[in-house]
């Protein structure tokens, strides 16, 4: 097998393709075909040593892929040779072929691709997570999505949808607000990088009639939460989903006092971990979405597995709208 390799966690520019030897899968895991793998957020982290999680080096990193497995370790039981899988373990997406733990593959039905399946989990089940379970969402809400046209943003803005909420989708250009018009969202809103926090909050406002939104799905953090969590409505529940701006905002928070509002996190992660049931059946959930045709992954593009370090560039330019998505050829 070959692999992208991280043996010391200063950058994109360190990691190396490498031939590493054939794994052979342990109790509880798959050896796995690799036949895409995304490209997310805390794949970038992970590389500078900026990530929660932190592997013992080296490791080869990329969180979610899916492809065919190939081998059963001892008592594993759910899956067969030929099955086709997704996964979001963490690290090992990005070669050839994984290892990865059966708790946390799921099958792909028929008609799923491996590219869809690769960019399926993190982004839905964490929006499911955020929307449906934290926030409770309730049909004829009002929903604001920030970051709107990246990978969250963008399931945030079909699940939303499909729990008949209205969608207002905040994005850094006009031509990241028409995708989000395109998948369904009601109103756009272009923040861009000059835009007065006043004149945002007076634009929300205008599109909420002066009530403010319900619901904010916050994958973004930075300068534009105080302004949003200034706009939020009464009883309003503010998810927070990610900093992908940089640094974590300090809050005002007697906004939360003021306008009855709830301050809400979201960690699927360890959602998964601590309700297992609960994660299984929303994860089926968010399969019969799909082949209903209520949820599709938005991919950017499909790259070749050796390209990964120009998919890490586009990455960091934050030009990406929706997923990147790493394929192995044949």
């Amino acid at each position: 097998m070959h692999a992208w390799l991280c043996e010391n966690p200063v950058g994109v520019d360190a990691l190396t393709w490498q031939e590493r030897p054939d794994p052979v899968p342990q109790a509880g895991e798959l050896l796995l075909k690799i036949e895409a793998a995304s490209l997310n957020f805390p794949d970038l982290l992970i590389v500078q040593n900026k990530y929660q999680m932190k592997p013992p080096l080296p490791f080869v990193p990329g969180s979610e892929y899916a492809g065919v497995v190939q081998a059963l370790g001892p008592g594993v039981s759910d899956y067969q040779v030929g099955d086709r899988v997704a996964c979001l373990s963490g690290t090992g997406g990005f070669g050839t072929h994984t290892l990865a733990p059966a708790s946390h593959c799921l099958r792909l039905p028929e008609g799923f691709s491996s590219v869809d399946g690769a960019a399926f989990i993190m982004t839905y089940a964490t929006s499911w997570h955020a929307l449906v379970d934290r926030a409770q969402l309730k049909a004829g809400e009002t929903v604001l999505v920030l970051g709107a046209a990246g990978g969250v943003g963008t399931a945030a803005i079909q699940v939303a949808k499909a729990m008949g909420a209205r969608v207002i989708a905040a994005a850094s250009s006009e031509e990241k607000c028409q995708l989000c018009k395109s998948l369904g969202a009601d109103e756009t809103l272009n923040y861009g990088q000059d835009t007065p926090s006043t004149t945002l909050r007076e634009r929300l406002k205008a599109l909420t009639q002066g009530r403010g939104p319900d619901v904010v799905y916050d994958p973004v953090g930075g300068d534009l939460a105080e302004p949003v969590l200034r706009s939020i409505a009464w009883r309003g529940r503010y998810l927070v989903v990610g900093f992908a701006a940089g640094p974590i905002p300090a809050l005002p928070w007697n906004l939360l006092l003021l306008k009855g509002a709830s301050l809400v996190g979201v960690f699927w992660g360890d959602f998964q971990r601590r309700e297992p049931q609960a994660n299984a059946a929303m994860m089926q959930a968010l399969l019969t979405w799909y082949g209903q045709g209520k949820i599709k992954p938005v991919i950017d593009r499909t790259l070749p597995m050796s390209e990964l370090k120009a998919a890490y560039a586009l990455m960091g330019s934050r030009s990406v709208r929706g997923k990147l998505v790493m394929v192995n050829p044949g």
